[in-house]
Order: structure tokens, then sequence, then C-alpha cells
């Protein structure tokens, strides 16, 4: 939150000209660079009409707060109105969207988008935007998780006609999601007359919901608990039902005792990991326990929320990052299971990190301070980038620090390529991440394993596949560059370029653009087959079949590996980033690539001699002739 005061204060703020300056300081300050242009002159010209709205409706002791920030995200609603309800007596918060649209039109097939002049691309409809911030509001701020009547949402478009917005209401309004206009003032005064009292000032309400406990509410758990465990379909077998009870007694014991303990669980690509998280956060709902689930991967995060919520909208407010931590008081949740955990950065801080927020407390330390029992599933050897800190020995160490028991789970048995724990083995082997050097491949009856002569071939191959109704994808070392995404209507750049063959890469954006889906649904759409993965697109997901091209970052020479960090074009290798932590960093990631599939792998080096050791380890079985 930028700025709270009555609504008599803010009027003479915006009279005067001091409300604009002490918004634009306080949002440097908190952010450390200034606000864009557009910001500041919607604060300009939006709120001294809220202002001048509340004090001619009686209620310039309505607590007015500005820029207010959603718990466990980095979303803001531009005002949130709290006062006494005129007949009930108790808190009540009105949450404000203002927009200076003139007009607006909805989308022909879906209301729920509309457009404006000054977006290239539709935009969310303001009822639909200010209801989903209530919805929010209630699932995740204690003071109001069990009093839903107490939050309403209006959006005011203050500059527009009833003829140019008109096309809005053809979504429907309740409680949670109204809209009101220039030629609506009067109703508009009449609806927060109805919400807020004239006799009594806001600010206690306010500091209720200021010091509102940030957790998912019952309701929400409920509703999850239905989406997550009650629709499961994960059967967990041994040492994964382990693990999954292991983590519910520690979470029963840690309650009695009220004391911390750390779990750690362990296991390769394919032993369960997600599968035991989804089931514990699902039963946990059940038990009306408040959890959350976090990751370090956006692409992870969203396909989670797409699997967990499709039906319920609202459980995928449950699925985190890592970084949504960096402010909330500690043990403020009972459990946090933070899967992918070897994607742990350093610290949660970036570049648009306010500066009130740049701690610099190690992510590991926050993880761990805001849960009773935090749960980190995690895979060594997938750390790929400069500053991932996810290891046992890491965790363990800052468990240590804070006089917090730790408890390491390991998973063997995987599910992952066939189920091959010949497979898993020949590639860490292979990569040199375990001793003994690469193996030749001994086929078995779970895993598929064969070398393209080009990547024509490779393509071709898996092109069949998907005719024959498998699932493939192809993916590739960071080692061409990568354009800037087009315009819409536009080719994608043909970055991947070996020969006279030549592909796109997979979009780094959040939106489709000529046919491709946006990058965090590029292992998942089949739409992403036209496109070359990479690593951070690939890790966490799992398709039947697996191109992977070798690039020229890691090359076989005579009796061993060789990197190349000269051909890496991943821009978090940064002159800093020590030789031998670019060695293990290339080798997990082509780790990580050729442990996507599950029925079989296809490999193809650009350089000839790996190429040649390849076969010699694989054999020559006709790719053209395998499907």
């Amino acid at each position: 939150m930028l700025f709270r005061a009555s609504a008599e204060t803010v009027a003479v703020m915006a009279l005067d000209g001091s409300l604009l300056l002490h918004l634009t300081e306080q949002f440097a300050h908190m952010h450390g660079y200034r606000p864009g242009l557009s910001e500041v002159r919607s604060w300009e010209r939006s709120l001294p009409v809220l202002a001048s709205a509340l004090n001619e409706a009686g209620l310039g002791a309505v607590e007015v707060m500005i820029e207010y920030a959603l718990p466990l995200n980095s979303k803001r609603a531009d005002v949130v109105l709290a006062g006494v309800h005129p007949i009930t007596g108790e808190p009540s918060y009105v949450v404000v969207e203002l927009k200076q649209w003139s007009q607006a039109t909805p989308d022909e097939d879906d209301p729920v988008l509309c457009y404006v002049d000054s977006y290239a691309h539709p935009v969310l409809n303001p009822i639909e935007q200010v209801r989903r911030y209530c919805e929010y509001l209630v699932n995740f701020n204690g003071a109001v998780a069990e009093h839903r009547q107490r939050v309403s949402g209006v959006a005011f478009l203050h500059n527009a006609t009833e003829f140019g917005v008109s096309g809005l209401r053809e979504l429907e309004v309740d409680g949670q999601g109204q809209l009101f206009t220039a030629e609506r003032r009067g109703e508009f005064l009449d609806h927060l007359r109805a919400r807020l009292s004239d006799k009594h000032p806001g600010a206690r309400a306010a500091d209720e919901l200021l010091t509102g406990r940030t957790v998912p509410s019952k309701q929400l758990m409920s509703v999850a608990a239905q989406e997550v465990r009650d629709r499961e379909q994960f059967i967990l077998l041994d040492e994964q039902q382990v693990a999954y009870r292991m983590v519910l007694n520690s979470v029963r014991k840690v309650k009695r005792s009220d004391h911390k303990e750390v779990l750690i669980v362990t296991g390769g690509p394919g032993t369960g990991k997600s599968v035991i998280a989804l089931s514990v956060l699902g039963e946990l709902y059940r038990q009306g326990v408040p959890a959350l689930h976090a990751t370090g991967s956006q692409s992870f995060t969203k396909t989670m929320r797409k699997v967990a919520g499709a039906r319920k909208r609202e459980v995928q407010d449950l699925f985190k990052y890592f970084n949504s931590f960096m402010t909330v008081e500690k043990n403020t949740l009972d459990v946090l299971i933070c899967d992918e955990a070897h994607r742990i950065r350093e610290t949660s801080a970036n570049r648009y990190t306010r500066a009130a927020q740049r701690t610099g407390k190690p992510q590991i330390d926050e993880l761990i301070d805001v849960a009773r029992v935090p749960v980190f599933l995690l895979d060594e050897h997938q750390v790929v980038r400069p500053g991932e800190m996810g290891t046992v020995a890491e965790i363990k160490a800052a468990a240590a620090r804070k006089g917090v028991a730790c408890h390491v789970i390991p998973l063997e048995s995987q599910f992952r390529c066939g189920g091959s724990d010949a497979y898993l083995r020949w590639v860490v082997r292979l990569l040199g991440l375990e001793p003994g050097g690469p193996v030749t491949w001994d086929p078995d009856d779970r895993m598929r394993l064969l070398v393209a002569e080009s990547p024509q071939e490779m393509e071709s191959f898996l092109e069949a596949c998907r005719t024959e109704g498998y699932g493939a994808r192809m993916s590739a070392g960071y080692c061409w560059p990568w354009s800037p995404e087009p315009k819409p209507g536009h080719p994608l750049p043909l970055d991947v370029v070996i020969g006279e063959w030549a592909r796109p890469w997979n979009l780094r954006g959040e939106r489709a653009v000529s046919g491709a889906p946006p990058s965090a649904l590029w292992a998942t759409d089949p739409a992403g087959f036209g496109q070359i993965g990479c690593v951070y697109t690939a890790q966490g997901f799992e398709y039947d079949w697996s191109g992977v091209i070798i690039g020229p970052d890691l090359v076989w020479r005579g009796d061993r590996w060789v990197t190349d960090r000269t051909a890496s074009k991943d821009p978090v290798f940064k002159k800093s980033t020590s030789d031998a932590d670019v060695d293990r960093l290339i080798r997990n990631t082509y780790k990580v690539l050729l442990t996507r599939g599950m029925v079989g792998t296809v490999v193809y080096s650009t350089d000839p001699e790996t190429q040649e050791k390849l076969r010699e380890l694989v054999g020559v079985e006709k790719v053209t002739a395998a499907v």
C-alpha cells in the first residue's frame, strides 16, 4: 500500500498537489525506481474524482487505502475503502478499480475480455477484474476470510458514458463486481452509502484489514480438497506412500508440540515428487490445515494451476512462487510444499523488488521461516542456472542455523522414462554425473533410445510418432541466439539453425503468437511441437517421445566430455560464473532434457565426434523404422 488517509484528507491533498508528490516519493522508496508516466497520470486524474465523490456522499471519514497490495501477490487494487456498514455495524470494505477509459467493447465470443483503443490486446473486463480482487482478498486475508459479505467491489469508469461501455454489462454483475460510469455518478454515490456509514470513521476497519493474517481461507481449502484430493487419480506406491505419511505425521507432531520441522524429499525424474506434493496438499486441505504449494518455475506453476484448478478458478491462487514470501510473518502457514526445490534462488529479490524488501535474506530462510513444516521436494541434478541453491546440503545447513530438526526422505523407484532405472543410470553415467564413465546402452522393454543422423530425421520420426497418437517434443541446449518475439500474425524467427534445417525456439511470453502456445504451455499444448524447447520450459514436464539436440556447448573429445561456455547463448551465464559451475550446469541441462520422454528418446549431436560416440554407445537401430 502506498498511502492511507481519510477521504477528507485525500481530497485536500489532491487539491493542493501534495497527494501526487507523496505517492510518487513513496512508490520510489518501496520499488527502487520512479513510477511510469501512465501510473502518475492515473493517480492525478482518477483519485481526486473518487475523493470528491466520497465527500459529496458524506463519507469523508471513510479510510482510503491507495494501491493496496493483495496478499502473496504482486497485484495491487487501485483503492480499498474501509468503513463501517450502515446497517450491520460490521467492518465494510469496497475494492475500487478506477479506469480512465471513455469507451470499451466486449469480445464477441468472451465477455470476460474487452477491447480498449489504447491497448493493442484484449484486457479483462473491469467487472471481472474487481470481482477477482475481492475473491482473492477473501481467500487470503484472515480479517475477512469468514466474512465474505464484508467485501464488495466496483469499477468506476469516471470518463465513460453509458453508450461507450454498455456492452461491458453483458457480463453478469453481483455484489463483488459492479460497474458505474460518469453518467451514473448518483447511483455510484448511493452504492457507496449502502456499504459505508457516514456516521463512523473507517480507520479501525482499515487497521483490521491490514493486520489480517495471510492464510488460505477455510472455504478455499474446502474447495481445494474437492478439486485436488477428491478428484485425484494418484496411487502412491512404496516409498511414495511412506513419504506422504511421513509428511502428514510430521504435521500432526508439530501441531501437538508447537515446534518446527523441515522435511526434504529427494528423488530423480519421475520418482513422484509432484504427485506426493499434490496428494499431501489435497489431504491437508481436507483436514483444514493452512498450506500452500510453491515452485520457482513459471511454467510449472502455471501448469499446476491449470491442472488442479481447472474447474475452480480460486484453487489456482493456492499455487505460488518461491519469491512470494519475502514479507510474510514467520509461521504464518502450517505447511509450505516447495516443489521443484532445486530451483530455489540465493535471494528472492530481482530488479523489480522494492528497496524496502531488499534485505539480502536467503530465499531458503524465507521458505523455512514462513511455515511450521516446510517440505522441500528436489532433484539435485536438475540445478541448471547459476544462483540456484536447492540442494540437500544447503537446506540442512539453513535448518541447522535456525536450530530446526531436518529429515531427508529418499525416493528410489521412478515412473518417468517408462519406469526404466537402466535408462536413468545410462543418462547420468553418460554425462559424468555419476562415476564410472559412459556405458553402452543395453535395450530393455521399458524405454527406447535412438540416435538420429540429422535434425530432419529426428523431426520426421517424431512427426510419425504423433500420427500414431503419441505426444512428442524437440528440445535443445541453449546454443543458438533467441530473437525477440514477433508481432501477432508475423512468423516466428527461425533461430535454431543446423545446416539447411531451421526451427524457432519456444515462445518466451505469456501469450500465443502465430499458432505457437505461450511459454508455460509449450510442453503440454500439442501446438508446441513446432518449436524447439529449452531447458527452462521442459523442466518439470514429460511427454511420450523426446527429441534432444546436443549443441556445441557439450562435446566428446578423446575419452571425456568437454564443455565450451563460449558456445552457450544462455544469458544466465555471466563472467562471474566459474568454469566449474558452467560445466556442472550444462551437464545438468542435458540430464533434464534427456529425461523428459516416457516412451523413448531420440538424440542428435551437432558435433561429428560426439555424434560418433553416441552411435557407439547406443547402437545403429534405424530411426525411420523404429515407430
